[in-house]
């Protein structure tokens, strides 16, 4: 394959996700690990982590903790909970971990991360600036089983809905599929959101 193509290939891949991508990404797209090390040699890639790299080309963006976070994990990493409400930009709070939901626990840790298990359904995840996230009904969801303070959960709750972000038919489904104290949550603020709004 000739480095045009290599190149193409991991800049589609890269450009996705802010110019970042990760060494298992650039061996996809053709780069041996010389081939990979030389254009960091030369200047074209930053090495940022050991197996995450950026394009030179690109800035650091907002956020690039999660990216690094989450290419630094795994593809199958999700990111979810705070970190996924900071996403939609319903908070403006940076928490103090970034938090990733993987179908099992992952092989090595993170500084700064906190893995969560679950096996999310495709339906549960999106993706939003190049980034895999919970979708916002299963983000609340997943606030709520956490113990994050209910005025929270109400607060975005009220604005994911008076921004479109989120449908009342869409958190009404989390809240029977989940049943329970996150029903209740969820109902909650769908109560005050409506009181709120009148």
């Amino acid at each position: 394959m000739d480095e045009i193509r290599l190149d193409t290939l991991l800049y589609e891949a890269a450009e996705r996700q802010a110019g970042y991508f990760s060494a298992r990404q650039a061996q996809q797209a053709g780069f041996s690990k010389a081939l990979l090390s030389h254009h960091v040699k030369r200047g074209r890639f930053l090495r940022i982590r050991r197996g995450v790299y950026r394009l030179a080309q690109f800035p650091e963006m907002p956020h690039a903790d999660l990216t690094i976070a989450w290419l630094s994990a795994g593809e199958k990493a999700v990111l979810s909970h705070e970190s996924a409400l900071l996403l939609y930009g319903l908070t403006d709070l940076l928490p103090a971990e970034i938090h990733l939901t993987v179908p099992r626990t992952a092989s090595r840790r993170l500084p700064g991360v906190r893995f969560h298990v679950a096996r999310l359904t495709p339906e549960e995840v999106v993706r939003r600036q190049g980034l895999p996230l919970t979708t916002l009904p299963r983000t609340i969801s997943d606030l709520i089983r956490s113990g994050v303070a209910e005025e929270w959960v109400r607060q975005a709750v009220q604005q994911a809905l008076a921004r479109g972000l989120v449908t009342e038919a869409a958190l009404e489904e989390e809240a029977r599929r989940r049943g329970g104290r996150v029903a209740a949550q969820i109902r909650a603020a769908l109560g005050n959101a409506h009181a709120i709004s009148e």
